[in-house]
């Protein structure tokens, strides 16, 4: 049996796929995979915000239409950049163990930052973290994978950009000496709902079911839970809106915030996540 991947083409996406495919192969050595390379309005379209374009679903659109007409059997997506509602007749039915959900500011070797620096991000919710770091910066769009935006940052054109850990750490980039990379702390930009996570999509049916034996359960919670909070704050790729949870000794630790101003953070049992996600939201 072979199980066909698919993958949008950058380097980070098709690390990401590749871990997927070792889990695979590591739960079920009778199961072979095989990547297949998709390419998305989100990484043709460039030169404009992802809101301006139609939203997340710019990353997963012609991947759910590739394995709905059969050309695929699972997708593997970064699980921040899911939107609320996946093609009917799919879902995730797994999830890797969550890596490190932290932003990062990343600039040049020992540069010294100017009086209204120039910070690249094209997210409104890094952009409210950036004021609270840089109350006079100023901040500017920029699109493109991760080796694209490093490159513009050595090449001058910003300051800082502000970057996913987890990305960073994935695609070996935090060893570049070209770069500064400091740690945002939660207190100051909450990560956005399941950054970190790596999300398998698969049609409803048996190869589904079989897979969520590679699924991390604790890491599984908390995808479900960050994206309940979506869900309730009907948060889209244009809202600051961020959401963090832990597990520990069989409680979920959640915080949440819909502007990166107020932010909230409670703890329940497991069983219980989902009204902690409903009780928080509503007090904000």
């Amino acid at each position: 049996m072979k199980i066909r991947i698919g993958t949008r083409k950058s380097k980070l996406a098709l690390i990401q796929s590749e871990m997927v495919s070792a889990a695979i192969t590591a739960a079920f050595p009778d199961i072979g995979t095989e990547l297949v390379h998709i390419t998305t309005k989100g990484d043709i379209v460039l030169d404009k915000p992802l809101e301006k374009i139609g939203g997340k679903g710019v990353f997963i659109d012609e991947i759910e239409r590739a394995m709905l007409d059969g050309e695929i059997d699972i997708a593997v997506h970064s699980a921040k950049d899911l939107p609320l509602e996946l093609a009917a007749g799919t879902c995730i039915c797994a999830v890797l163990p969550r890596a490190d959900a932290h932003d990062m500011l990343v600039t040049n070797k020992d540069a010294e930052q100017p009086g209204k620096p120039v910070i690249g991000t094209s997210s409104t919710r890094r952009a409210a973290g950036v004021r609270k770091l840089f109350p006079d910066a100023v901040t500017a769009d920029i699109r493109g994978n991760v080796d694209t935006r490093l490159n513009k940052l050595a090449d001058g054109q910003y300051d800082g950009i502000i970057l996913a850990a987890a990305g960073l750490s994935r695609l070996g980039a935090l060893s570049d000496e070209r770069f500064d990379f400091t740690t945002i702390g939660f207190g100051t930009l909450v990560p956005a709902p399941c950054q970190g996570i790596i999300a398998v999509q698969a049609r409803v049916g048996a190869i589904a079911e079989r897979l969520r034996r590679i699924s991390d359960t604790d890491t599984y919670y908390c995808f479900e839970t960050e994206r309940k909070v979506l869900e309730l704050l009907n948060a889209g790729c244009s809202s600051p809106a961020g959401a963090f949870s832990e597990i520990s000794d069989g409680k979920i630790v959640l915080t949440v915030t819909k502007d990166q101003q107020k932010t909230l953070t409670d703890s329940a049992d497991i069983t219980d996540r989902f009204a902690l996600a409903e009780r928080l939201v509503s007090a904000l």
